[in-house]
């Protein structure tokens, strides 16, 4: 097949999945994964290059992490943690809405977010039942502080991963650039979910007092029904967090050690396996993986590499690349996934270090890949992994529920991370 034939199939498919998706008229999954039979029976995205556009270290870690707080949910661990905190809360939704997204906030800044989202998530869900209030706008800007925290350091996101390896840049380095603009965001996200959510954040005092009255009467302790499970969930979790800190030293990859953490609980505990398989969010991995393939056939194809240096060829001055390529990877990460993104878009700004200096360009790309996420229901994993939480416990957020908050939080977040950006690195 010839190439211009080949690209514009594979841009015909993307664009017919993409609004099968959007017209939730057909499950996202089955809409993702016949796209990518289209174009693998087509031979777009040849059968030996599938691993390379599969992302098994996302998908492994995925499972691993799945399992993990599956088996560790049988013993009451989440509704042990969940109980303190709306304790510690003293029945305020607002209150938890802080506390919830600065934790998930600083813990995916050093963890990986799906691996966030899939601990604290199901603590959420309880709170919010136990709360008797509405767990939409808790489980957006759950998502919103992972994708932000992420952005804050050199292991927070795998963009920020590759960006680091390939300009040589430090922890530190990252952390001075980009931490102050995750702070930034994050309390700017949480403003506008209060904004937009405002009615369901305000309760009664009557209310106050019952959610008060019933936090009261319960008891973390009881909430442990399985005390040896519980502990043996808590070291393998540890274990493992301990291990993400410290795997890059070791040479094992984050899949590697969710995989690991997840046979040592399901060995330890005794469990059955069966039991646990079966609550493993099988339509988010198969959604992810015939996304992933979607994806893969535009960079088969030179799509995503073409568009990008289009774009990047009208650029004249460092200022002018900033704003470019801040805004390209954000909109564009909110639509395909930022990993090949990223991959596109590293030998580009390495291309143009002849002519300017690009080292803002490193943080513009990471700024944009990392928050432009935020901007619809499949622009980031964390966001497909909360959905689909949410959609299992009888929680609906649709794709148009996540993209009218999601498009605000994404161009505002952005926004103010390219103006702090501008104003250290071009000047007032």
């Amino acid at each position: 097949m010839e190439q211009t034939i080949a690209a514009g199939i594979a841009v015909a498919v993307f664009l017919v999945t993409y609004a099968m998706i959007i017209s939730e008229r057909v499950h996202r999954t089955v809409a993702a994964l016949f796209g990518a039979a289209v174009v693998l029976f087509l031979g777009i995205v040849p059968w030996e290059a599938l691993p390379e556009h599969l992302d098994l270290d996302t998908l492994l870690l995925l499972i691993g992490m799945m399992i993990i707080v599956n088996t560790s949910k049988e013993s009451g661990l989440f509704e042990f943690i969940a109980i303190k905190t709306a304790k510690f809360a003293r029945g305020s939704p607002m209150k938890v809405l802080l506390l919830f997204s600065v934790v998930t906030a600083v813990i995916s800044s050093v963890l990986d977010n799906v691996t966030t989202v899939l601990l604290l998530t199901p603590m959420l869900l309880y709170i919010t039942r136990l709360m008797d209030i509405n767990p939409v706008p808790f489980l957006l800007a759950e998502v919103f502080a992972s994708n932000i925290g992420g952005t804050a350091t050199l292991i927070g996101d795998p963009p920020n991963i590759m960006i680091g390896s390939a300009a040589g840049l430090s922890f530190n380095e990252f952390l001075l650039n980009m931490g102050p603009i995750a702070l930034v965001d994050l309390f700017t996200s949480l403003g506008i979910i209060y904004l937009v959510y405002r009615k369901a954040m305000k309760i009664s005092d009557a209310k106050r007092d019952r959610i008060l009255s019933t936090i009261g009467e319960l008891d973390e302790a009881d909430a442990i029904r399985d005390h040896s499970l519980f502990k043996k969930s808590v070291a393998v979790i540890i274990g493992v967090v301990m291990l993400f800190f410290i795997h890059d030293r070791l040479g094992i990859e984050p899949a590697v050690v969710a995989l690991t953490g997840a046979s040592v609980l399901l060995l330890w505990s005794g469990m059955d396996p069966e039991e646990i398989l079966e609550k493993v969010e099988w339509t988010a991995i198969f959604f992810f993986m015939g996304l992933f393939i979607l994806v893969g056939a535009l960079v088969e194809t030179g799509i995503i590499d073409g568009v990008a240096r289009w774009i990047l060829g009208y650029i004249g001055s460092t200022g002018e690349a900033l704003i470019i390529v801040t805004w390209f990877s954000a909109v564009s990460s909110a639509i395909v996934d930022n990993i090949p993104l990223t991959a596109a878009m590293i030998p580009l700004i390495k291309a143009m270090g002849s002519s300017m200096n690009v080292y803002p360009l490193w943080w513009a790309l990471s700024l944009g890949a990392c928050l432009g996420g935020n901007g619809t229901a499949i622009g980031a994993s964390a966001n497909v992994v909360v959905i689909g939480i949410a959609a299992r416990e009888g929680v609906r957020i649709t794709f148009m529920d996540f993209l009218k908050v999601g498009l605000v939080i994404m161009f505002a977040t952005v926004a103010i991370g390219l103006g702090l950006l501008w104003i250290r690195y071009i000047g007032v």
